[in-house]
């Protein structure tokens, strides 16, 4: 028998929190709508009422790996200390957000892979925190008025910098998995060095 306690807006919810959990456990290949509707209590009918398919109820488990990523780098981008020195305060913001990109890829390895597995149709959406890829924006918006992406300011330093990072990221948990917590700290910073470097050359 289907619950009778959700409310309008709550089986929707209760949906996508089982999803979720899903993905994170096994990633995006672990996700069944039959098996999520299940877990909650209700017919795969249901389920189809609130998302038109598998590929709906993944695109909205991306949205919110996508936001919880966001939520991170902001948290992180908060902590950056004052610094006297405009330029070294941009690259440490830089990093703020790379950092905390690598460390949610690390902490949730199956929202990770969703958050980006597929392309959305029209612009990405984010729930429960800022756009990831819209954060990286202002921070290079940051470093190239301060100086600080050399005679090629900003022309594709956007799709360096993730692509960087993003590589990183899928490395630390594929093949690199097994590396312990100073080797992987070691890594993140060398390459975050590596990201700035090569945006002022």
């Amino acid at each position: 028998m289907e619950r009778s306690t959700y409310h309008h807006g709550d089986l929707r919810n209760a949906l996508v929190a089982a999803a979720t959990s899903a993905v994170r456990a096994g990633g995006p290949g672990a996700l069944v709508v039959r098996e999520v509707a299940r877990e909650v209590g209700v017919s795969p009918n249901a389920a189809y009422r609130h998302f038109a398919g598998h590929a709906d109820l993944l695109g909205t488990v991306a949205e919110h790996a996508r936001g919880a990523m966001g939520a991170a780098m902001a948290e992180e981008l908060g902590a950056v200390g004052p610094h006297a020195d405009p330029l070294a305060l941009a690259r440490s913001r830089l990093g703020a957000v790379g950092r905390a990109y690598v460390e949610y890829a690390v902490a949730e390895p199956g929202l990770f892979r969703v958050a980006f597995g597929e392309r959305p149709e029209g612009p990405p959406r984010c729930v429960g925190g800022p756009d990831p890829w819209a954060m990286l924006q202002e921070r290079l918006d940051e470093m190239d008025a301060v100086g600080g992406l050399g005679p090629r300011g900003r022309e594709g330093a956007d799709t360096v910098a993730w692509a960087s990072v993003h590589g990183l990221a899928e490395l630390l948990v594929g093949p690199l998995a097994g590396l312990d917590d100073e080797a992987r700290a070691v890594a993140v910073e060398r390459q975050l060095a590596v990201v700035a470097a090569g945006l002022a050359a």
